[in-house]
């Protein structure tokens, strides 16, 4: 059963990195890149722990790789929206009027 839940997650990962490679190729957006290639680090890891079949607890590193995707997301975002409020002075959108 662990086998099958490994593999579903590794072809998740893997679907989702290729979704957010998709789009940075038409966008060229730094924040697709960065996605695609923290969810491409996920899957190798659940790749290496299925092969390997270690314990998830008894090695550190596991979460290491964990902690690195994870804050190449959060990277992402901040330097999105960072880019995103030099372009205007408030940073806010103005809303409509009606």
């Amino acid at each position: 059963m662990n086998d099958l839940l490994s593999g579903a997650l590794i072809l998740g990962f893997a679907v989702i990195a290729l979704f957010f490679l998709r789009f940075w190729r038409s966008t060229r957006d730094r924040l697709f890149a960065l996605f695609a290639l923290s969810f491409t680090l996920m899957a190798v890891n659940r790749l290496i722990l299925a092969i390997v079949k270690l314990p998830e607890d008894n090695y550190p590193y596991v979460y290491l790789v964990r902690l690195v995707a994870n804050a190449l997301i959060i990277y992402a975002v901040v330097d999105k929206n960072r880019a995103a409020s030099k372009g205007s002075d408030s940073g806010a959108t103005p809303l409509p009027r009606s």
